[in-house]
């Protein structure tokens, strides 16, 4: 079977350890978490993990049954890229004279729709949200100029298939 990226959505409740144990799942199996991302879902008192991978459809289908298995585990799916909507945060530092007496910088953050998130005497930043390869190219481009700080979040995603999660979540959970 082809290898490609499956984006895994965890629903749980939100207890210590289970992060560890999540990841320990991955870990027993050598397989590399390309992204991972927890925040508060639609459904209060319930977190969701998004967990990004690269493997085979047989092996996800593995990965989401021991998944499950866990305890606080209310529910997991997994999506290949083209049913969901997804996007990174990627965040970037930059000395502050470099904004004001370089049109280049101006170009690339006007070019790639950025926001300036703050200015001051010694520093600016920029962020942008986007899919991993623009976040990619955009470094490429503001690597010569000398990145002071660079951050990038965990992918966030929502299925374009029409999910009742609540009321899935809602049956399993009573």
């Amino acid at each position: 079977m082809e290898k490609k990226l499956y984006t895994i959505s965890v629903y749980s409740e939100n207890n210590l350890g289970l992060l560890n144990r999540i990841s320990t799942i991955f870990v027993k199996r050598h397989i590399n978490i390309e992204s991972l991302t927890v925040s508060a879902s639609e459904i209060e008192n319930v977190s969701r993990f998004i967990v990004v991978v690269n493997m085979t459809e047989e092996a996800v289908k593995k990965i989401i049954g021991q998944l499950e298995k866990q305890v606080e585990v209310i529910q997991a799916y997994y999506h290949t890229d083209d049913e969901i909507i997804f996007t990174e945060t990627a965040m970037f530092k930059f000395k502050s004279d470099l904004l004001f007496e370089n049109p280049q910088i101006q170009n690339i953050i006007k070019e790639n729709n950025m926001n300036i998130v703050t200015v001051n005497r010694t520093f600016f930043i920029v962020e942008k949200a986007g899919r991993r390869h623009e976040i990619d190219a955009i470094y490429d481009a503001f690597a010569p100029f000398g990145i002071a700080q660079f951050v990038r979040s965990g992918r966030v995603a929502i299925s374009k298939e029409a999910m009742n999660i609540r009321k899935i979540l809602g049956e399993i959970v009573q």
